[in-house]
């Protein structure tokens, strides 16, 4: 069995748990709201984190190390993890997810105020591609804007914050320490948040299993990729990854009788365009 072949199972793995935990979201906004469905996300998380660091034996790598920087980093993840939730319950998925490709796009254009890096003529033009695609999948005459647009729009600024504050704590910390500061730091805000207003709502029977399938979904998704990346190339992985796009849009209609928009497959293809050209050009400078 190939390399190529190998990521490409473990990216099925990735698309089927990133579309299940984006349907299951949408189920359950009718009883929850973003702030609760992240909250239960999470404890479900720091349960499977905890165990699995006890098993093994790596708990005693947890430590106070840049603290701050783990505050800050959750802050985004949890920001733009909530607007992505929200986004998925006010636009169709397909679009949902287009915006959500413009995550790398984004950590090019700030990765030199925050890590530091060059701005290449390469990764300027990748970013220049990327925020035409944002402007087709919003609509060409701005008629489509509206707070979920701007929500998925906005996650993809926030994941991106995510991955460069993640990045410079894996300088120093480790896998262990950084995903149990993700999940009990945003079970924390999760709580703040949901429960501002003194009533956190208890998932239903029926809502219950959507819950533990978003935060089983979650993980996987994120191992899945990691798992991709760690056989194969990225600019083997990312044309797979783009697959998410036809299929959640293929469930969006079959589920929720979603058109299939013409300015949503043209804009994300602009931004795949600019993803793929800046990892292809950034490969061949390794080599």
């Amino acid at each position: 069995m190939n390399t190529t072949f190998k990521a490409a199972l473990w990216m099925t793995g990735s698309i089927a748990s990133f579309s299940s935990m984006a349907v299951a979201g949408r189920e359950l906004s009718t009883e929850l709201d973003t702030f609760e469905i992240m909250m239960y996300r999470s404890l479900f998380g720091v349960l499977i984190v905890v165990g699995i660091a006890w098993a093994a034996g790596t708990l005693s790598q947890i430590n106070k190390e840049k603290f701050g920087l783990h505050v800050v980093r959750n802050l985004a993840h949890f920001t733009g993890q909530n607007l992505w939730f929200y986004a998925v319950t006010i636009i169709p998925l397909a679009q949902v997810f287009a915006l959500e490709f413009t995550t790398p796009l984004w950590v090019i254009a700030l990765s030199p105020l925050i890590l530091g890096e060059r701005l290449t003529v390469t990764r300027l033009i990748a970013a220049i591609m990327g925020f035409i695609g944002i402007m087709l999948v919003a609509r060409p005459d701005m008629a489509g804007i509206n707070s979920g647009v701007i929500s998925a729009a906005a996650c993809a600024i926030f994941f991106a914050l995510s991955i460069m504050f993640t990045k410079k704590l894996t300088r120093t910390a480790s896998i262990t320490c950084i995903l149990f500061y993700l999940t009990s730091m945003q079970l924390v805000f999760g709580i703040i948040a949901a429960g501002y207003d003194g009533d956190i709502a208890l998932p239903s029977a029926t809502g219950l299993p959507l819950v533990l399938l978003i935060g089983a979904a979650g993980l996987m998704a994120h191992y899945c990729l990691t798992n991709a990346l760690a056989i194969a190339p990225a600019t083997v992985v990312v044309p797979i990854d783009f697959v998410r796009l036809p299929a959640i849009a293929v469930v969006g209609m079959l589920l929720y009788n979603e058109a299939l928009d013409f300015w949503v497959f043209a804009g994300a293809a602009i931004i795949f365009a600019g993803n793929y050209y800046n990892i292809w050009s950034e490969t061949r400078s390794r080599t």
